[in-house]
């Protein structure tokens, strides 16, 4: 810490009274709607534990000014990284805890704090009674705020849901100047051109539907997808000699909106608006689209004879209706690019998982969307009370008969119709052998992948040899292998026995955990900075040997002024080491010996404690000046495993469907209960495909969660786009000449790219009335061949039974070749996707009049 960051800092207690006001905050404080929290890095939370808990004030475990820069994407914009973890990324922290910890520490210069509102549940859910469990949102609103009179002056500030909008019209007026008691009106600016007049300024941000503007870039292999999301917001200053100006110029706004009303092209070749990491949203939109049945039962309005106001289970026909309005958008062949707006409030309001603008997984968005439909739509109105009944010995065809029968007698809708088919499913207990036979309904087959039993991991080795740089290295390791096979994998490479290296993980200059041999591999995450150190020879019949970290600190005078007298701060700087030597010679004179050089070292700190030993030298700035190289200090080598490219696991779709229906046993989490032992068992379980739908969603299960590991698994799945063949897995076989075919052919694909923690979604998919393939990326779509479409990007696949394929009616357009493996021929970004709708994105205007 620097001598004018730690004058700006109070005085702060002793360790232990610091540990004790902290912990007992957060043990007492409780989540109340509107109170404010606080986001904090959690390994300079995690630091600053093990400082106060080690109860020593020259500790090199000193956290330094609070620093969050981990959690952000850049340093210009200080925009949050997507889909931090709470707990693995940040720790919460209470009000009053916070300003303890800033006042002791402060905080890195220019760095905001993260001041975060505690959400309360929304009207309809307490209207509902469903139980809404408090939480504080991570990610607020951002919104553009301009001012009417002068367009090019924007200003993007945030807000939380539950600030009102009467707290964003007192921003404008600051931010803008507005002079005191003028009449301020906020209008809403949709990016169809419609404008909204906000009147009650005393309903949330949330309830005003008002969507996030988190303008960044997200990085994504192949596409480098620029994905700005805006919710803009115009404030209108108004005096009297304005306002017909004012509404001149709305008039000529809503007239360029109805020239464009005449474009015409393609049914359903049309993009959807990204409003706030909406792209999983408006992947699978697109896919259920493409799906012929479902979007013809909506365009022929077949859906208003059937919604049901009264179901329990359903959501009041809203659901289906907004989606209706947004496929009838997309067909009519008079739009670049739709805003599924009104569709996302709806989502939100009755799925609150949905709420706000966080990234979501598509699947889960389209497993939520097909049950709405459903409920929305089924024809069944008062559900009976069904008992099953046990196998008993009956054959398998008479009990998937009378169980599909049930089903129907309860769920009854153009989804079942078109999606749902019937599993059956086999326990057996280990014990009693007892066979226990149901079947059940599926409305997607969600498959498992084979996952590889090996890991990649890139370490950097420290060698002994003072004039080698730290080289990085890429290693193969068991996946539930120990970090001493980690040692083993890199020993081959150096030939550095395993046992003569120490594995640790580096973090801000300074070993963030020393592992032991036999810990697992999965505490290791791929995103730490680990580094192998190789120790000296042991020789036979030594004394005990003491493992210790070296770190290299730089000091700093200030003055006490709570004392009067002066003292100095240190901060971390450097790679650190570690060494191994003798109990014998860790005396503070002899280490200060052993690591005295030109008397350049002017102090050593030594502790050997409930902790890690450590030897800091602290170097006077003008020493570090003349002595350290910080540019040569951090340069590495690359081993030539590093040069080796990582190949492309492809895998057959078939192996996949295969795994899906293989004999597994039950976790220990959810065992069954064997009604002839009368007790769980961890029973053997097996699925089968009985029957299958006109429509088959095949999800495929890429991002992989276990109790050690949590991937996202790249292998490139081939899947066929044409005759896709499930007669030699169906149990129920062709009786009659009446049975359906078991043929597919693909239509839609949902294409997630990235990792666990942020991407990118898309879709392709085969426009029913000319047979081309499109791809859609937003309010973007471009044609698309048929070799572009398998990748190592498929994440939902749909397929049609070839029996219920309708003929193209429309010839396909002409297209030329693309140029690369990238999709070909912009189609809707030739007029800039409706020039406003493509510049606004999700845009909102707001509008403020004054007289």
């Amino acid at each position: 810490m620097t001598a004018n960051s730690r004058c700006s800092a109070a005085e702060p207690p002793g360790l232990e009274s610091q540990r004790r006001e902290i912990e007992s905050l957060l043990r007492e404080c409780e989540l109340r709607a509107g109170d404010s929290w606080y986001v904090v890095e959690r390994r300079w939370y995690e630091q600053w534990k093990e400082f106060v808990e080690t109860g020593d004030q020259n500790s090199s475990s000193f956290p330094g000014q609070i620093d969050n820069t981990e959690l952000f994407e850049d340093l210009d914009s200080y925009h949050l990284k997507e889909r931090l973890v709470e707990n693995e990324d940040f720790m919460l922290v209470p009000a009053e805890a916070w300003h303890k910890l800033l006042a002791w520490y402060g905080m890195v210069d220019g760095q905001p704090p993260l001041e975060r509102k505690v959400t309360p549940p929304t009207l309809f859910l307490v209207i509902l009674g469903i139980r809404h469990t408090l939480k504080v949102e991570v990610y607020p609103i951002e919104i553009f705020l301009c001012l009417h009179s002068n367009m090019e002056n924007v200003i993007n500030a945030q807000f939380s849901r539950v600030d009102n909008i009467q707290s964003i019209q007192r921003a404008m007026c600051e931010a803008f100047s507005v002079p005191p008691g003028s009449e301020c009106r906020l209008w809403m600016k949709s990016s169809d051109s419609s404008c909204e007049r906000l009147r009650n300024v005393h309903i949330s941000v949330l309830d005003a539907c008002l969507s996030s503007g988190m303008v960044r870039t997200d990085s994504v292999p192949r596409h480098n997808h620029n994905e700005s999301k805006i919710c803009l917001l115009l404030l209108f200053y108004l005096n009297c000699s304005e306002i017909s100006r004012i509404q001149s110029d709305l008039f000529v706004r809503r007239n360029s909106v109805e020239e464009q009303d005449s474009y015409r092209g393609q049914p359903g070749v049309c993009g959807l608006t990204n409003l706030g990491n909406t792209c999983f949203m408006n992947s699978a939109l697109q896919c259920l689209s493409n799906t012929p049945p479902l979007t013809e039962y909506f365009l022929l309005s077949s859906y208003l004879e059937e919604l049901n106001f009264t179901n329990p289970l359903g959501m009041k026909g809203e659901i289906a209706e907004a989606y209706a309005d947004v496929i009838k958008q997309m067909w009519s062949g008079r739009h670049y690019s739709v805003v599924p707006r009104v569709f996302k409030t709806k989502v939100g309001h009755f799925a609150s998982q949905f709420l706000g603008y966080q990234q979501h997984d598509s699947q889960e968005l389209l497993s939520f969307l097909l049950d709405g439909l459903h409920e929305d739509l089924n024809r069944v109105k008062n559900k009976e009370y069904i008992e099953l009944r046990d196998a008993a010995g009956r054959p398998d065809q008479v009990m998937a008969e009378e169980a599909w029968r049930n089903h129907r007698r309860r769920n009854d809708s153009v989804i079942v119709d078109t999606f749902h088919g019937l599993f059956k499913s086999t326990l057996v207990c280990p014990e009693c052998r007892k066979v226990s036979v149901t079947f059940d309904p599926f409305c997607y087959l969600s498959v498992p992948l084979p996952v590889s039993k090996e890991r990649i991991m890139e370490v950097f080795f420290v060698s002994l040899d003072p004039y080698a740089k730290p080289a990085q290295h890429r290693v193969v390791v068991p996946k539930a292998g120990k970090v001493f096979d980690l040692c083993s994998a890199l020993s081959e490479m150096t030939s550095v026995p395993p046992t003569q290296m120490v594995v640790a993980d580096v973090f801000n200059h300074r070993f963030y955990k020393i592992y032991n041999s036999d810990e697992s591999l999965s505490c290791i995450l791929d995103r730490d900075d680990i580094f192998v150190y190789e120790l000296s020879v042991l020789e036979e019949q030594q004394e005990e040997q003491v493992l210790l970290a070296l770190y290299l600190r730089e000091r700093s005078h200030y003055r006490d002024y709570g004392s009067g007298s002066s003292s100095y701060g240190t901060t971390l700087f450097g790679h650190p080491l570690l060494l191994s030597t003798p109990r014998s010679s860790c005396s503070r004179e002899a280490l200060y010996n052993l690591f005295l050089v030109n008397n350049v070292c002017l102090s050593l700190s030594v502790c050997l404690s409930a902790a890690q030993p450590y030897v800091a030298i602290d170097w006077d700035p003008e020493m570090k000046k003349r002595f350290y190289n910080e540019n040569e200090a951090e340069k590495y080598v690359k081993h030539a495993s590093m040069e080796v490219p990582q190949q492309q696991t492809t895998v057959q779709l078939q192996e996949c469907i295969e795994l899906f229906t293989t004999v597994e046993t039950l976790e220990e989490e959810n065992p069954w209960y064997c009604p002839v032992c009368k007790k769980h068992q961890l029973a053997t379980k097996k699925l089968d495909l009985w029957s299958l739908p006109e429509v088959l969603i095949i999800h495929l299960k890429r991002f992989s969660y276990t109790k050690f590991t949590r991937e996202k698994l790249d292998s490139i799945v081939d899947f066929p786009l044409r005759d896709l063949d499930f007669s030699g897995c169906l149990l129920k076989k062709n009786v009659s000449n009446g049975e359906p075919p078991s043929c597919y052919d693909l239509i839609a694909v949902s294409n997630h790219y990235g990792g666990l923690r942020d991407g990118h979604y898309t879709s392709y998919a085969c426009n029913k009335d000319n047979g081309q393939w499109y791809y859609f990326d937003d309010s973007k779509v471009t044609y698309a061949r048929e070799d572009q479409i398998v990748t190592n990007a498929a994440y939902v696949l749909f397929y049609h039974r070839q029996d219920k394929i309708r003929k193209p009616t429309l010839p396909a357009p002409s297209t030329s070749p693309a140029s690369s493996t990238q999709p070909a021929n912009d189609i809707t970004s030739c007029k800039e996707e409706d020039a406003e709708q493509g510049a606004a994105a999700a845009a909102s205007y707001v509008t403020m009049e004054t007289d």
